[in-house]
């Protein structure tokens, strides 16, 4: 019995990391469907605006790289977000941070940490996103000062000055 149960829980284990795999797109297909995406976004949702998601921030004016909020941020995603992503391009169970803040600006970034939830639901690309990983990024409940750090974070990771 034992081993019966031993055994279902690693074919359960690396069925889960097989499923969340590497994504062979190139970057040219991947450009391309995140336009069309896009407009989809509009027409689907007309409410939902793809370039700032879905919650309270509206403007972040990020401005030259504040350590000491990267730092901070580098705290926070060591305790809430390294369990599922990785600062490389490398898909943990969620996706890699590497670039992210060259594909999305600050307001989306901020609003989607604090509110994935609701983001998930209109966007049709962290929609398409979900269908890779097949786990929902949880609502961390991160403060807008935790929010705020881990922007300064991915952007140092990003190589901002």
């Amino acid at each position: 019995m034992k081993k019966l149960i031993a055994l279902t829980m690693v074919i359960t284990f690396v069925t889960f990391f097989a499923s969340c795999g590497g994504n062979d797109k190139t970057t040219d297909e991947t450009t391309a469907g995140s336009s069309e995406t896009t407009a989809e976004a509009t027409t689907e949702n007309p409410s939902y605006d793809p370039n700032r998601g879905e919650g309270k921030f509206s403007s972040v004016d990020v401005g030259p790289l504040d350590s000491k909020k990267a730092e901070l941020g580098d705290q926070v995603f060591q305790v809430k977000c390294s369990s599922c992503h990785k600062v490389t391009d490398e898909r943990l169970v969620g996706p890699g941070w590497a670039g992210v803040t060259e594909r999305r600006k600050p307001e989306w970034i901020m609003n989607f940490i604090t509110n994935p939830d609701v983001m998930i639901d209109k966007d049709p690309e962290l929609q398409a996103q979900l269908e890779l990983c097949l786990v929902r990024m949880p609502n961390q409940n991160l403060s807008d000062d935790d929010a705020r750090n881990l922007l300064e974070f991915m952007r140092k990771n990003d190589g901002a000055k």
